[in-house]
């Protein structure tokens, strides 16, 4: 089962941390890097950190943690006769009253005025109860004068006056007395023994309760899904973070039956709090991938590749969105300032928005193109004088790959302001030539080039008809020009190039057969006797003219309609000589057998 031994040490992994930042100076350093830059022993003028209410309290949890109660009581509502003979053990029983009986949220403020609570006075803070059996007791917070250091905040006299009883109360309740001394007697990082071991050994417990609700929830969700969804087993690589998510939220409740002393129990709840934001990022993380792939597929399936590329750009976005989102969340689980920090974000993007016009511009540049659908993913695309398929449509860059084979990486910017030109969207080809007749034809043995010409791309099955366009164009210097524009109906250049090398090869015939021929280059020397024009083949040329006249059925400046529609299809292609013909024919005539 790798998904549940994965869990596990996930789990293991994560709860095991509470060991190092459960030290004194360790977590500080690692969990609270305010505390860290400024303990609350260096504050200001008081030397104990007491300008703050959370220098009070943390300050009176670590010195009460490491056993200086005499420095504990100092953060205490006493005066000073009462603090000289009764401190240090009613700073012990506040200590051992908060660890074991503290509800509440224990973030105090950091600000020397604190935070302002509803029904409570500006110089007075009240962060939680303590309640152990029908014994309750509100810590609270004060402001007072000291004539040393200023204003400080304690612990009220308030709160302390039932610490005694409440503390009696805790002590006839503990689980402790019926435990090995020597577990309860020894510490690690504040906390006793007998809590470290029961920590570790409800990791296995809490993994199999885990295992058994992701059973649970995961075999009805998965039958309705098999029937609902297509691609279901996809939803099982969520099954790795569920399982870190609910064996971390059992071995969290667990452990709050264990009485786990103040500091170390805020520490444990901040670790065990990133890794349910971890679980349930990673979670989220997967869902949306499996999500935006099921839409992009179908919209593939559609033929909406545009809107395929979009959704696989709009699935990095999404995912780094949402992995900013848990970093902020676990900064501020672990005590950072967050207003600060997203107003130094704010600040922070306009300098890099400023510095970093070109990637923002790249980057909607190819939500621009993706969005116009103008390029896909697999488009043949002319980009200026490059000519290549395009691969990928990034947040950064196009990537074409050219003819030569190499890769072309283009800036989306740059593509959205420059003519593309998609090859792949052509619904016909174009074909056009000039050919160069020799000088010597004449008038009338050149009409019956052109109307030859006209009768081949008529009567072509793969020729537009309505588009053809065959005329005299120009009587140069050493040939006469004849212009030749069609389009021939295909979108695959490859049998393009077939049906233009075979209208080629027919217009040479034609040519040869009428009796002219094509005009050689200009600057080419005869030095051989040139017998001209093939006299008997230019007379039947000019003969046949001359009938088409006298029977005013002269084809110029065009063939009549009807003419046009009896050539239709009447040249065969591919020839009968052709392979790929007979291969054809004798594949119909297996089919037929088969029949």
């Amino acid at each position: 089962m790798p998904i549940f031994s994965r869990s596990i040490v996930f789990l293991i992994l994560g709860l095991a941390t509470c060991l190092p930042l459960s030290a004194q100076g360790a977590l500080t350093q690692i969990l609270q890097p305010k505390a860290a830059a400024n303990p609350p022993a260096k504050t200001g003028a008081d030397p104990l950190g007491r300008e703050t209410p959370y220098g009070t309290v943390f300050g009176f949890l670590e010195a009460a943690q490491a056993g200086n109660y005499s420095i504990a009581a100092q953060y205490l509502q006493m005066s000073p006769a009462h603090r000289q003979t009764q401190g240090d053990a009613m700073a012990m029983k506040l200590n051992v009253a908060m660890n074991s009986s503290f509800a509440g949220n224990l973030r105090p403020s950091r600000q020397p005025e604190g935070t302002l609570q509803e029904d409570v006075p500006s110089d007075r803070q009240k962060l939680g109860t303590m309640v152990s059996g029908d014994i309750e007791d509100e810590l609270e917070l004060v402001r007072v004068t000291d004539p040393n250091t200023g204003r400080i905040w304690l612990i009220s006299s308030d709160t302390l006056s039932r610490i005694p009883e409440l503390y009696d109360q805790i002590v006839a309740r503990r689980v402790e007395t019926r435990l090995p001394a020597w577990v309860v007697r020894h510490q690690l990082a504040g906390m006793p023994l007998w809590q470290w071991f029961a920590l570790v050994l409800l990791i296995p417990v809490a993994a199999a309760v885990g295992w058994v609700l992701l059973l649970g929830l995961e075999v009805p969700l998965l039958w309705w899904m098999k029937k609902q969804v297509p691609g279901f087993w996809q939803w099982r690589s969520v099954s790795g973070p569920e399982w870190l998510l609910g064996g971390t939220l059992v071995h969290r409740i667990l452990a709050s039956y264990l009485g786990m002393p103040l500091l170390p129990r805020h520490y444990y709840l901040q670790v065990t709090a990133v890794l349910i934001v971890i679980s349930a990022n990673w979670i989220l993380w997967r869902v949306i991938r499996w999500f935006l792939h099921r839409v992009r597929n179908r919209a593939l399936a559609h033929g909406h590749g545009g809107t395929g590329s979009l959704m696989l750009l709009g699935e990095r976005l999404v995912k780094a969105a949402v992995f900013m989102l848990a970093a902020f969340v676990i900064l501020g689980i672990l005590g950072f300032n967050m207003s600060t920090a997203l107003a130094g974000l704010g600040i922070g993007g306009l300098a890099i928005g400023f510095g970093a016009q070109k990637t923002i511009e790249n980057l909607f540049g190819g939500v621009s193109v993706l969005g116009d659908e103008v390029i896909r993913v697999g488009d043949v695309c002319r980009f200026g004088d490059r000519t290549g398929t395009v691969e990928d449509i990034g947040l950064r860059s196009t990537r074409v790959r050219t003819e030569e084979r190499t890769l072309l990486a283009i800036p989306n910017g740059t593509v959205a302001t420059i003519n593309v030109e998609n090859l792949s969207r052509r619904d016909k080809m174009l074909f056009k030539t000039v050919l160069g007749l020799r000088t010597e034809t004449t008038p009338d043995h050149l009409r019956y080039v052109l109307s030859e010409i006209r009768r081949i791309l008529y009567s072509h099955p793969k020729i537009e008809t309505k588009t053809v366009r065959v005329r005299l164009t120009e009587l140069a210097s050493g040939s006469i020009n004849v212009e030749l524009v069609c389009y021939v109906l295909t979108q695959d250049f490859n049998e393009f190039a077939a049906v233009r090398e075979d209208l080629l090869l027919r217009i040479m015939h034609l040519v040869e057969d009428s009796g002219t021929g094509f005009a050689l280059p200009s600057q080419t020397l005869y030095l051989g006797r040139d017998s001209g024009l093939e006299k008997d083949k230019a007379d039947a040329a000019v003969k046949k003219v001359t009938e088409w006249r006298d029977g005013k059925q002269l084809p110029f400046p065009d063939f009549t309609d009807e003419n046009i529609s009896s050539f239709r299809g009447s040249i065969d292609y591919p020839q009968p000589e052709s392979a790929q013909r007979n291969q054809t024919r004798e594949a119909g005539k297996n089919n037929g057998k088969d029949d």
